[in-house]
């Protein structure tokens, strides 16, 4: 198979696995939804939903690609062996879905050899699925995504997010407290995926944040990035739990040099 079929083969197995766990997770969502866990801390929550979103949408892809990987938000860990790897988020953005908050996504990458070939990230409150393909170009829905142009840094509508460590959060609020005065104003969703899309249809000029995990950025980055997008983290790096930022060229330089300035990658 060339690479272009597996392309086609894993996005079409990307799109239906996003599509049947974000109807899921619309229609399904109980009234009286709880937390059944924690992460990190008390408030870095895991729900039930969450849980059973991840079963729904590795168990539809291994019935279709049986020797495939897997690397999953809730505990979902399977080597393979035909080089491609899924990395999951069963619901970006927990927290806005606990609440009942339309801020939440299934985030679904497919890797080849340590690549990003396919990332979909499914928006269902707001009927969005975006999508893209390595070398292919990004879309929302069937339309075609381009950044927005990098404007001057005082007119920057950027985004962020903040972890649940209170001690990272502090160092991150105090980021956040210096560059404010220097953009138009900064935004924070709760789901990096959907920021990442919000980059790539240009909702937001640009995007950062310190704390991510593979889960949270992989398809995300990538549709960011087919949009036009620079993505990195420290300068010189790639994006990590570090750092990673976005935005289109010109803006990303300036950005990712400001919050090196800052420290924005370390607590």
């Amino acid at each position: 198979m060339s690479d272009d079929q597996l392309k086609a083969e894993l996005l079409d197995l990307a799109l239906q696995a996003a599509d049947l766990a974000g109807t899921f997770l619309r229609d399904g969502r109980p009234d009286d939804l709880g937390v059944a866990a924690t992460k990190s801390s008390a408030v870095d929550v895991v729900t039930e939903m969450d849980i059973a979103s991840e079963k729904l949408i590795t168990g539809f892809l291994a019935e279709h690609r049986p020797a495939d990987g897997f690397l999953g938000e809730e505990g979902a860990s399977v080597e393979g062996t035909s080089g491609v790897q899924w990395v999951i988020d069963p619901i970006d953005g927990t927290v806005n879905y606990l609440y009942g908050r339309p801020a939440w996504a299934v985030s679904i990458a497919a890797r080849k050899d340590g690549e990003t070939f396919v990332g979909v990230v499914a928006v269902p409150m707001q009927g969005e699925t975006f999508r893209a393909v390595l070398g292919q170009g990004a879309y929302v829905n069937e339309r075609r995504l381009t950044v927005r142009p990098a404007p001057p840094f005082e007119q920057t509508l950027l985004g962020t997010g903040f972890g649940y460590l209170a001690e990272r959060r502090v160092r991150q609020a105090e980021v956040a407290r210096q560059l404010i005065p220097q953009v138009r104003d900064i935004r924070r969703g709760g789901s990096a995926a959907i920021d990442l899309c919000d980059v790539a249809v240009g909702r937001l000029d640009a995007y950062y944040e310190r704390g991510l995990n593979p889960w949270d950025l992989a398809a995300g980055d990538l549709i960011a990035r087919e949009a036009g997008a620079l993505v990195g983290g420290r300068p010189g790096e790639g994006p990590s739990g570090d750092l990673l930022v976005a935005g289109p060229p010109g803006l990303f330089e300036d950005l990712q040099g400001r919050l090196e300035a800052l420290g924005a990658w370390h607590d």
